[in-house]
């Protein structure tokens, strides 16, 4: 496990997200329109000659565990560090969850919506394609979700956790990651997330919850010139 999750986005692009994907030899990226994460075989020493001519002007990737020199055709833009979290808890109680809603195409646009408002971690229009996506409504309005986006081996992520702020404090996130949860144990999975470092709120409800640091990564934002 240890190995698939500190090279946890190569593995899923190469892997069982590899018709999500596209790029060459030793380097990889989502499509466009899913989330925006760039992958490659050796983080220390990225190839990103081979990733060059599947990326657009103006794109804005992220990429994990890469800290070395940035190449003279690409542009540093943010740099911080994220905690890798594993799940180390006994399976969530079942619950009543009769209004988590699956989310599906017609949900795309009020999903972007709700992730560019509160800005969970790269997201695209399509990135509900990649793994179960449930969402909290009030009437029509989509104001709580989480779905699964990376996986590999037995690892599944949690991802795309968000509340719009007018609903908050109300635990609405915490549930639909319990649903989330609980399924991936029952298919005999290992549930992790990904963390921002100042994130601390988040990152103490996800120790309460059951996960555990596994490690702290370098994560950067970058763009082709």
């Amino acid at each position: 496990m240890k190995r698939l999750l500190d090279n946890i986005v190569w593995h899923t692009l190469s892997g069982p997200h590899a018709c999500f994907a596209s790029g060459a030899g030793a380097a990889r990226r989502y499509a466009p329109g899913f989330s925006p994460i760039v992958g490659f075989a050796d983080p220390v020493d990225p190839d990103f000659g081979a990733l060059l001519p599947y990326c657009g002007a103006g794109e804005h990737f992220y990429s994990d565990g890469w800290s070395g020199p940035v190449p003279s055709d690409w542009h540093l833009e943010v740099e911080s560090t994220m905690f890798k979290m594993a799940w180390e808890a006994p399976a969530p109680p079942p619950s009543s969850n009769a209004d988590l809603v699956p989310l599906a195409a017609e949900h795309a646009a009020a999903a972007l919506e709700l992730a560019t408002l509160t800005r969970p971690g790269p997201f695209g229009l399509r990135t509900i394609e990649l793994g179960d996506y449930l969402g909290i409504f009030d009437d029509q309005r989509l104001i709580a979700m989480a779905g699964e986006r990376m996986h590999a081996g037995r690892l599944r992520e949690i991802s795309g956790v968000c509340t719009h702020p007018e609903y908050q404090e109300r635990g609405l996130a915490r549930r639909l990651m319990l649903e989330l949860i609980g399924r991936q144990l029952r298919r005999g999975e290992t549930p992790f997330l990904h963390v921002m470092r100042d994130n601390h709120a988040a990152h103490g409800l996800y120790q309460r919850m059951g996960f555990a640091d596994y490690k702290e990564s370098v994560v950067r934002v970058i763009c082709p010139r």
